[in-house]
């Protein structure tokens, strides 16, 4: 089964290359640009699979950024309000009267954008390897890198990408999902693609999304660091961090059904599968006890809102001593190494 592609045209008379699968409310698999590639994707069997199961539960969304795959490849414009202009074009294509965006990689500064902006047309969104600046998930030396080859050398650079930086396996599927990455765009598009999202930053916008909103991290994530997933779940004022096991910085490639089961509960019912308050703050964390009395609570709230010990202790008016027991006790209940860990704890247990 391959969807067919059909064309909406944005505001600039770029032409952008989008599919519809399933019945259902909807879901827009927005694209990681600038390495979408719509019918590259739907070659590789696990992905196909996946996307077949979404669009039998609900309706699944998908297009090709400017410059990539199917779209219109001679374009100049890379800017923030492109993409949206794009976005606004699959939408009022397809029908769809309200949507939930997942966005993914560079894509998430584009659903952030679009939903602030459109706040009566969004019921949810999900984000996944993204962060509120465009530059942020780029910082890493590994990333570098390997970004540092797109001109220098174009088949290594998607070999490394498919392999190395999404963690697909060699054989087949390793060899499709190259392929998808191959032929996706051109050196040149990439590397204007990416230099445009640098200095895109939607921390302003994030503010002004009110719909429940789903931030996933895997794990043991290294292309993405935590710190960056959580801050963008803070941002948000909606926002809900979870995890998922493994480290792949592909969203479908590891416990894909488990994703899949995910994607559709929320997609069904946004406010239902997303409650905005904690349950289980006694849940066992490893070999930790879990159970923290309520001033500790009120601590790791505000340690994982990013204040400092001084600032806790200004804010709940105790001394900074009380606050450094406070966090040594909490650490210790909940098996944290530090503040990153306390924080995924927090966020995972609807504490920040």
């Amino acid at each position: 089964m391959q969807p067919t592609l059909a064309t909406a045209t944005a505001a600039d008379g770029t032409r952008i290359a989008w599919t519809s699968v399933g019945d259902g409310p909807t879901l827009i698999h927005m694209p990681g640009v600038p390495f979408s590639n719509v019918e590259g994707e739907w070659r590789i069997p696990l992905l196909r699979r996946l996307f077949t199961d979404l669009g039998g539960q609900v309706r699944f969304i998908q297009y090709d950024g400017r410059g990539t795959g199917r779209s219109q490849r001679d374009v100049s414009d890379f800017s923030l309000e492109a993409y949206v202009a794009d976005l606004d074009a699959v939408v009022e294509a397809s029908g769809a009267s309200q949507v939930v965006l997942l966005g993914f990689f560079h894509s998430v500064t584009h659903a952030i954008a679009w939903a602030a902006h459109h706040p009566e047309r969004v019921r949810g969104l999900v984000l996944f390897g993204g962060a509120l600046r465009g530059l942020d998930p780029m910082q890493g030396a590994g990333t570098q890198a390997l970004l540092s080859l797109i001109e220098r050398d174009w088949d290594t650079f998607v070999e490394s990408a498919a392999h190395a930086w999404l963690g697909w396996p060699e054989g087949d599927e390793g060899r499709l999902a190259a392929d998808w990455f191959r032929t996706a765009t051109t050196p040149a598009i990439a590397r204007a693609t990416l230099q445009a999202a640098y200095a895109i930053d939607v921390t302003a916008d994030a503010a002004d999304v009110r719909c429940p909103a789903l931030v996933v991290h895997r794990v043991d994530a290294t292309v993405i660091p935590f710190d960056i997933s959580a801050e963008l779940a803070r941002a948000l004022p909606n926002g809900r961090l979870e995890m998922l096991p493994g480290a792949s910085a592909s969203l479908f490639f590891e416990d894909g059904d488990q994703v899949v089961e995910r994607l559709i509960r929320f997609v069904e019912d946004p406010e239902a599968a997303h409650p905005v308050t904690a349950t289980a703050i006694g849940r066992r964390q490893k070999g930790g006890s879990g159970t923290l009395s309520p001033r500790e609570i009120e601590v790791l709230r505000l340690l994982a809102n990013g204040e400092t010990n001084g600032q806790i202790a200004g804010s709940l008016k105790i001394s900074i001593n009380t606050v450094e027991r406070h966090v040594s006790n909490l650490y210790r209940k909940i098996d944290a190494g530090g503040r990153a860990d306390a924080t995924a704890w927090a966020i995972r247990n609807g504490v920040a």
